[in-house]
């Protein structure tokens, strides 16, 4: 006899076993992320480690030049931001200073036109800041404790890449072992097409950085903001945490800006410098770089962002794109989820018409494709 199940209890099952997943990601937070990032890395790595196998050079050889070459690079990033943040660090006991003069010039403001009676200067920082300095120096100390913990755990990074790059051949018949000979034509083109994803998202990314960077140092530096290639930098390496990351970038050195200076114009032409940088690369820079190959919808991206925050933090608002992306990659591959493919891409329907913006954008678009 043939046991017969409401229709919801799929519904119910379906619920419990993500929130088993949620529960498990959680859990295994430090085993998985490392992994993850490898994964990446190799998708990004592969072509080039390909490419000197084809030249001839040992397997081996090639993983570990591939690794020293994204370590060297990484390195000298770190470097940079690092001696930029001790250099900043040295000027927080000014900075504190200035702050404590624009904040006199507040309150007399406000005694003047509101008659609200000012507070103890020294008290009104130390409250509302908590010594600048001394929380500066603990963000630093903090700092160099969290570096030295992530070091612990993003070590096992490169052994990871080189392990999934030495073996890729073995986990490919691995995988072959769990689907028919018919399937596999179809499952190495979805593969391809992950692979593709993922390399063109973050080459894509590092080049925008790099573009966002050089456009954000040149505004800071016209405007005279002082250390403007540490904030450029900064903020450029916030995209990596599309629409809201250059907007965190954007704060700090308007705040900078407004204590160094005592302006608020200087500080809003910091503010419409990003603004503008994050126009350019939001509908020129990034498109024109990536292409479609990641046709994530602003939306999706939003509340994937949010999903990756709240399980693993900053690293899940990191990852949470490129892993959205090759999960619409598998959803377009399977007929049954190919409508969840659909609502996760951009919208691409010729029969829209276009507003006023985009037309202006469309043929500043235009414009550029045929200068190039």
């Amino acid at each position: 006899m043939k046991l017969q199940l409401p229709g919801y209890l799929k519904y119910v099952f379906l619920l419990i076993g993500l929130a088993l997943t949620i529960w498990f990601l959680q859990l295994f937070k430090p085993v998985l992320v490392p992994i993850l990032f490898s994964a990446l890395l190799t998708f990004l790595l592969l072509p080039l480690c390909r490419s000197l196998e084809n030249l001839k050079v040992p397997r081996p050889l090639a993983i570990l030049f591939c690794i020293i070459a994204i370590i060297v690079v990484l390195s000298g990033l770190i470097w940079f931001l690092s001696a930029q943040l001790l250099s900043f660090s040295d000027e927080l006991s000014n900075i504190t200073g200035k702050m404590s003069e624009l904040l006199m010039k507040i309150q007399l403001f406000l005694q003047k036109k509101f008659g609200i009676q000012p507070r103890n200067n020294a008290d009104l920082i130390k409250s509302s800041l908590g010594s600048l300095q001394e929380q500066g120096t603990k963000i630093i100390g903090n700092t160099i404790s969290l570096t030295t913990g992530a070091l612990s755990v993003f070590g096992l990074i490169p052994i990871y890449i080189f392990c999934m790059l030495y073996y890729r051949n073995h986990m490919r018949q691995f995988m072959f072992k769990f689907i028919s000979p018919n399937n596999r034509t179809h499952v190495m083109k979805t593969v391809g097409s992950i692979q593709g994803v993922v390399a063109s998202y973050i080459s894509g990314l590092i080049t925008v950085i790099i573009i966002v960077s050089l456009l954000n140092s040149l505004g800071l530096l016209i405007m005279g903001v002082k250390y403007a290639v540490f904030f450029g930098v900064f903020a450029a390496i916030l995209t990596i945490i599309p629409y809201i990351g250059i907007l965190i970038g954007a704060t700090l050195p308007a705040l900078f800006t407004l204590v160094e200076t005592g302006s608020v114009v200087d500080a809003l032409i910091v503010v419409g410098i990003f603004a503008f940088v994050q126009f350019l690369e939001g509908n020129f820079i990034t498109p024109y770089i990536t292409g479609s190959k990641v046709s994530i919808n602003p939306f999706a991206a939003i509340v994937a962002l949010i999903i990756g925050g709240e399980i693993w933090g900053a690293v899940g608002m990191i990852l949470s794109i490129p892993l959205i992306a090759i999960i619409k990659v598998l959803f377009d591959a399977y007929s049954p989820t190919e409508p969840f493919g659909f609502l996760l891409g951009d919208i691409t329907d010729v029969d829209d018409k276009p507003g006023l913006f985009d037309n202006l954008t469309n043929k500043i678009k235009q414009f550029f494709g045929k200068k190039a």
